[in-house]
């Protein structure tokens, strides 16, 4: 069986990452979002090994002491993780496995798995980064400046990527993000992998 490949996908907020990777995940099979561990409690309509892994602090705090973790990190009072037994498994299974995370997370995981491709995510100018956030209707003006500043400064770190996508045109970008996939499938040591059998029938000696 062919093994899946780790993805790590960032962006700044209002990017438009979530967006195209729901989309994705419709468009194409054995593609999988991992699911990250948090102490933060959960949220109304959120479900437990769905949405999040809830724990308790002293757990995640154990796991993480442990090595249990692929990326951690602490915002604000919560911990956030990626438990690396959850994504070797999917990946052995031959899924395709997605981490969305930020660069800072990206960076522990691809020097614990240098073999992820990291594709980085981009707003085609700050002027249609700050319509989105503000077309969301949620912040005040002081709330959208931050998120501008935390985005620059997101975004300053786009070349310690793989691959840069721009979101202008949804479409667009989501075809791209497609084609990287299944770019990403026909490479030679994946195929050798998938269609061994074949290669067999057709190297076999005649006669």
């Amino acid at each position: 069986m062919s093994t899946g490949t780790l993805y790590i996908i960032s962006a700044p907020s209002g990017a438009g990452k979530t967006s195209l990777v729901k989309a994705l995940l419709e468009k194409l099979a054995d593609v999988t979002v991992s699911v990250s561990h948090t102490t933060r409690p959960a949220r109304p309509g959120e479900q437990d090994g769905v949405d999040y892994h809830f724990v308790e602090k002293a757990e995640f705090e154990r796991l993480a002491a442990s090595g249990e973790f692929l990326e951690y990190a602490q915002v604000f009072d919560n911990y956030y993780g990626t438990r690396r037994a959850t994504v070797l498994e999917k990946l052995e299974s031959g899924e395709d496995v997605i981490l969305e995370i930020d660069w800072q997370g990206a960076r522990q995981v691809y020097k614990a798995f240098p073999r992820a491709v990291r594709v980085f995510i981009l707003p085609p100018s700050r002027e249609a980064l700050r319509e989105r956030l503000t077309g969301r209707g949620q912040d005040s003006e002081d709330v959208i400046n931050r998120r501008m500043a935390d985005a620059v400064s997101e975004m300053s770190h786009h070349d310690e990527f793989d691959y840069l996508i721009f979101n202008d045109d949804f479409t667009t970008a989501l075809g791209e993000l497609i084609a990287l996939f299944r770019a990403r499938r026909l490479r030679s040591e994946a195929q050798q992998q998938r269609y061994a059998s074949y290669l067999k029938g057709l190297l076999e000696p005649t006669g």
